[in-house]
């Protein structure tokens, strides 16, 4: 799958945030969608089954922690990469156990962010999963 033809989800209550995701991603090839709640970003994983979802910890209307255990009921693996502002090992360890692929400390780097971005899809595509 080439770059231009993988669809990332953004679910970020912070528009800054899905913006920066967005002028990182895009000019590397990537078409970026975006949610601002964890409800929204939900319904747009069922609807558009993005290759990838960059997931914000702390929202509104469920909380990254729910989405993330909601996707991974579904009957498609979509890999996550968990971004957020908490530095706690606890969220962190059960973004792990949850599924997360990756996850990232705000304020993220974009250079980090595409790192991160290419590592994932690399190794699904390598595992098979896409």
């Amino acid at each position: 799958m080439t770059p231009n033809e993988t669809r990332i989800l953004t679910v970020d209550d912070d528009a800054s945030m899905i913006r920066m995701i967005t002028e990182t991603l895009e000019p590397v090839g990537y078409r970026i969608l975006s949610a601002n709640d964890g409800n929204q970003g939900l319904a747009c994983i069922e609807f558009y089954k993005p290759d990838l979802v960059l997931l914000d910890l702390m929202m509104p209307h469920r909380g990254g922690l729910i989405v993330l255990e909601g996707m991974r009921q579904l009957d498609d693996y979509i890999p996550v990469i968990m971004i957020t502002a908490n530095d706690g090992t606890r969220h962190r360890n059960y973004a792990e156990v949850m599924g997360a692929d990756a996850y990232l400390q705000k304020p993220v780097r974009p250079e980090v962010l595409v790192r991160t971005v290419e590592r994932i899809l690399r190794s699904v595509a390598a595992n098979g999963q896409d």
